[in-house]
């Protein structure tokens, strides 16, 4: 398929992800009591801890070529609150790379409009 800024892709999270993302959430809630003392309008990170390999989707943002195979950055929707900006990833199978998601098959989407 091609790759196109707003489409949504799956991605994969490596361990480093996730050690970025549950660090700066655990530095959130141990400041927590703060942003509501001063309401900074701040964006205070909140979600459920990562793992590596987690999956959640990701809306691309900017392309790097024209092919399949090609470098694109996109913004991945946690489990919570926040976004994570991801850069310089591609298709594949690995973690910190992404894939298409699956289609429901006809015969189940079938299935679900005639009950």
């Amino acid at each position: 398929m091609k790759l196109t800024i707003g489409r949504i892709v799956h991605y994969r999270v490596s361990g480093q992800d996730a050690i970025a993302i549950n660090q700066r959430r655990k530095d959130a809630r141990e400041k927590l009591p703060w942003h509501h003392a001063i309401r900074s309008g701040a964006q205070v990170h909140v979600g459920n801890d990562l793992k590596e390999g987690d999956v959640f989707p990701l809306i691309i943002t900017k392309v790097w070529g024209d092919t399949e195979t090609s470098a694109f950055n996109g913004q991945l929707m946690l489990d919570g609150n926040d976004l994570f900006w991801v850069t310089s990833t591609a298709i594949g199978e690995g973690n910190r790379q992404c894939f298409w998601p699956p289609r429901d098959e006809p015969k189940a989407v079938a299935a679900a409009v005639a009950a």
